[in-house]
């Protein structure tokens, strides 16, 4: 089982990562995709996947640190790709949702790490939240093709369109909510092939664990739920689920 976005290097676990991500594997949890949010915490991601071969990175530039970013973090993030290859850039994208956020500013480092990925041969991790039309048009204009879109609670419609481009799209805690109608929609709805597992731990917890810390042990329970939304056997879904994961990052192990 693949928890395809978890980070990790959140200061909420820093007093037992090392015991939340054995309880992880015990759970059957066997890799962790961990991905960076600014350049001040690359080497904070990096230093857990060196230490933790289970945890692999993805650097990139989240959207609502935007007042943060600098041009030359354009730059520094260029320069750890060629430093050190990750599974895909990110967590990138747009986020609509915090109206304190300045949407241009977004829609620029947004498209220059697009570019990056375009140049280095990478898929992206999308965090676009109540932004998924104008994330999508974004990816058409620079041709990506391949990534995951995190924590996905569009439309139907909408899902299809990422899906003909290529994307898998993440379903993790959120969808566990029995007011959750609309991700469950698309868990019954969308094709298997197209559904990857997250949990975005610590943030996005499941239903039993409100109000807590998300983990990444939590992985097989989302897993156990989105099946029986499906009405299908949990070992076939995270069975796809990690091929689909395996697919659309190019991840040989």
């Amino acid at each position: 089982m693949i928890d395809t976005h978890c980070h990790l290097d959140a200061h909420e676990f820093d007093t037992d990562r090392a015991d939340v991500l054995a309880r992880a594997q015990a759970a059957g949890v066997a890799y962790l995709v961990v991905p960076a949010v600014n350049v001040d915490n690359f080497a904070a991601v990096r230093a857990i996947c060196d230490q933790f071969p289970a945890c692999l990175p993805a650097w990139g530039l989240h959207p609502v640190y935007e007042a943060q970013h600098k041009e030359s973090d354009l730059q520094q993030l260029d320069a750890w790709l060629h430093m050190r290859r990750p599974l895909a850039i990110g967590e990138i994208g747009l986020d609509g949702w915090d109206k304190r956020l300045d949407f241009s500013r977004q829609e620029y480092f947004f498209s220059a790490q697009l570019e990056l990925a375009r140049s280095h041969g990478l898929p992206v991790l999308l965090h676009l939240r109540h932004a998924v039309d104008a994330g999508i048009n974004q990816l058409r204009r620079h041709g990506i093709r391949r990534g995951i879109a995190h924590a996905f609670n569009g439309s139907l419609q909408q899902a299809e369109r990422l899906i003909d481009m290529g994307f898998k799209l993440g379903f993790g805690g959120a969808a566990t909510y029995s007011r959750a109608l609309n991700l469950h929609r698309l868990v019954k709805a969308l094709p298997l092939s197209s559904i990857v597992l997250e949990t975005d731990a610590p943030d996005m917890s499941p239903q039993w664990a409100v109000g807590q810390r998300n983990s990444p042990e939590y992985l097989p329970r989302i897993a156990a739920e989105l099946a029986a939304l499906r009405d299908m056997d949990v070992a076939a879904l995270v069975s796809a689920c990690t091929d689909n994961t395996r697919t659309v990052l190019d991840w040989h192990d």
